[in-house]
């Protein structure tokens, strides 16, 4: 198992990555579990997979599972679950040095660390990250939120979990297209800042995500190593840094809004296509060659996922996806900055980049 820390000013935490942490779970969370009842939120999917072998984990420490079932999807993002979440917490009388559980993929993640972030203004939760894409990205670094019709987490806090437990065995219960919807957060740490591991994944990617226990580690691992570090430096996005980490996401928010934030098109699945998006555009600009931008394009479709928006017959133009975009949380001053490559593996935030050229860009995607 691979501990990586997360070294917060003040709220430091730990991130376990490896085999059969569930069956530990009680053991590992420790004194976090105050109570014999633990309140956990999950979705019908994880509590159909997982359910049983967390309930014998904690009968077995004398604890006994309060459940909350939601659905699964990006749905469940709302405000109505988000008030009926906190309501059934105050049922529970989960008090602020209690620790609620999220067990689920970075719906769950998301939704439970902000009812818990305004739950008596502010109670503690544990992230046990179920899918591919929340082990190694929503589950770290503190962003909840919920969705509303404006769009994408719009409204939300920073609140760190006190414990992320990844269990890499849960990875085997995942439908093939969110195994590879998470492969696509892996692949984006390389990208912004470690050209070596981008040459890992081409090298290594397929053979992960068949299932190779070693790789799977090393992956999960290092992606929360490297995020860990960058959220050390910008918890709060502050300084510039940490919104690297959103490379890709303009265009995907976009593009998952344009869909309806549907299981038409998934959160990764969208965030590929918005690196592919970012890549070409920075060669359109003349940041990155053109056979950079190709490479990228090419890793994602050889392990199986879209790599052309065009494929995905939106049936709109790139005016009515840069409209998307005017809701983007980087919006400063009616500009909105745009994470660009200059190479694979540097990422930088480029504030000079026109929605009207965005817009032509996308016209000529949507073609491609």
């Amino acid at each position: 198992m691979a501990v990586i820390p997360v070294d917060i000013a003040g709220r430091p935490y730990e991130v376990h990555v490896g085999s059969g942490l569930l069956p530990r779970l009680a053991e590992l969370a420790g004194p976090r579990l105050r109570k014999q009842r633990v309140p956990i939120v999950t979705d019908a999917h994880v509590h159909a997979a997982c359910g049983a072998t967390v309930e014998a984990a904690l009968a077995a420490a004398g604890h006994e599972a309060a459940w909350r079932i939601l659905p699964a999807g990006e749905a469940t993002k709302s405000w109505e679950q988000l008030a009926a979440t906190v309501d059934w917490l105050l049922a529970e009388e989960v008090e602020r040095g209690d620790h609620v559980v999220a067990l689920g993929g970075g719906v769950i993640g998301d939704l439970t660390g902000f009812a818990a972030s305004i739950l008596k203004r502010g109670c503690n939760f544990i992230q046990v990250p179920t899918t591919l894409l929340a082990q190694v990205d929503s589950s770290v670094g503190g962003k909840t939120a919920i969705n509303t019709p404006a769009g994408k987490n719009l409204v939300g806090a920073f609140h760190q979990p006190s414990l992320v437990l990844a269990d890499l065995d849960v990875l085997g219960t995942l439908p093939s297209r969110e195994l590879l919807a998470g492969y696509a957060e892996v692949v984006k740490y390389g990208l912004l800042g470690d050209a070596a591991f981008f040459d890992w994944c081409v090298a290594n990617g397929a053979a992960m995500l068949a299932g190779d226990a070693g790789l799977r580690e090393y992956a999960v691992a290092h992606s929360v190593a490297a995020k860990a570090n960058i959220v050390k430096a910008d918890e709060r996005e502050t300084l510039g840094l940490r919104a690297l980490l959103n490379l890709g996401h303009t265009f995907g928010h976009a593009l998952e809004a344009q869909t309806g934030f549907s299981d038409r098109l998934l959160h990764g699945e969208g965030v590929a296509l918005g690196m592919v998006l970012a890549a070409r555009l920075s060669a359109r600009r003349g940041l990155i060659a053109g056979s950079d931008a190709d490479r990228i394009a090419a890793h994602f479709a050889e392990i199986g996922m879209a790599s052309e928006i065009a494929t995905l017959g939106l049936n709109c133009d790139g005016q009515a996806l840069v409209a998307h975009m005017l809701h983007d949380k980087k919006m400063d001053a009616g500009s909105l900055p745009f994470v660009l490559l200059r190479q694979i593996g540097e990422a930088f935030l480029a504030k000079d980049v026109d929605l009207a050229e965005v817009a032509a860009f996308l016209d000529a995607e949507l073609t491609r």
